[in-house]
């Protein structure tokens, strides 16, 4: 025969665990390290650009613009996380929605330059 325990004698279900609030640091380190690469090579890809000789069209403009928007938001997310309450979810989110904003916008730019220079109205985008 088996027993029946009373009802106020079994466990309830164990509830779930509340969300955590923070991240790792570890976790925030290696996204500070893969925003700064991709800060460096939009940069680069700029001063390269800005140092070819030739004339500017306006679709150089055009691309150069959304080029340096871009890299004016990834810059501020890597200042965004270097700040200690990066730590917090919410504003680590935050922060790395504004770099894949601005990492869409210079993604964009480069197109931009690519497809003016295969139409003919491209300047010095792809020169040098």
């Amino acid at each position: 025969m088996t027993e029946k325990l009373p009802a106020d004698r079994i466990d309830p279900a164990p509830e779930p665990a509340p969300e955590r609030a923070t991240i790792d640091a570890t976790f925030r380190n290696g996204s500070l390290t893969a925003i700064g690469v991709v800060v460096g090579f939009s940069l680069g890809f700029l001063s390269r650009w800005a140092g070819v000789p030739g004339d500017w069209e306006r679709s150089d403009l055009i691309a150069v613009s959304a080029i340096t928007l871009g890299i004016v938001l990834q810059i501020k997310a890597l200042a965004d996380l270097l700040a200690i309450d990066s730590l917090r979810i919410a504003k680590y989110n935050r922060s790395v929605r504004v770099f894949v904003i601005g990492l869409m916008l210079v993604a964009c730019g480069v197109a931009a330059a690519l497809f003016a220079d295969l139409l003919g109205y491209g300047g010095i985008a792809l020169k040098g």
